[in-house]
């Protein structure tokens, strides 16, 4: 697929150093589109909801990219214009791999948690090796994440998010 809008996990000490760079992160890299596949496992929703089960998804990956040092916010950055390949799974009809650096002035937007859900990113980050196993009560406490919604901000506001 080429010229997709791609959802691509992050944090916020990542999104620094894109800023910093220029580039979102080295290729190839992961992250989510609305995909041929999600349609097809959906067929009853629409472009919104798609777009956002692949935000939704990209923002529960940028849990696992979280570390000790990192704020614990979920951030997700948009990028538009980009060629993705699907990755098959069966987990999620969204994942998408990104063969190409990205530049940073093909961002759209960034989604980024509040303060008011740190508590809960900060236990998910810390469950989200025992979710990833298969562990049933670390899995909920990584889905608790997704009782929070992620605020928009534009591309020209990064700064502005990094400074606060």
């Amino acid at each position: 697929m080429s010229g997709a809008r791609v959802y691509l996990p992050s944090t916020l000490s990542r999104l620094a150093d894109v800023v910093a760079s220029g580039a979102v992160g080295a290729a190839p890299l992961r992250g989510h589109a609305v995909t041929e596949a999600l349609r097809t496992a959906w067929p009853e929703g629409g472009e919104e909801e798609w777009e956002y089960a692949a935000m939704s998804s990209a923002a529960q990956d940028s849990v696992g990219l979280l570390a000790g040092t990192d704020r614990p916010r979920r951030v997700v950055v948009v990028v538009d214009g980009v060629r993705v390949v699907p990755v098959e799974t069966d987990d999620d009809p969204t994942l998408v791999a990104v063969p190409d650096v990205v530049a940073a002035r093909t961002i759209a937007a960034v989604h980024v948690d509040s303060v008011q859900a740190e508590a809960d990113v900060a236990a998910a980050r810390d469950a989200w090796v025992d979710a990833a196993a298969g562990d049933a009560g670390a899995s909920a406490v990584v889905e608790r994440c997704l009782e929070h919604e992620l605020g928009w901000f534009a591309r020209q506001e990064i700064d502005d998010l990094l400074g606060a």
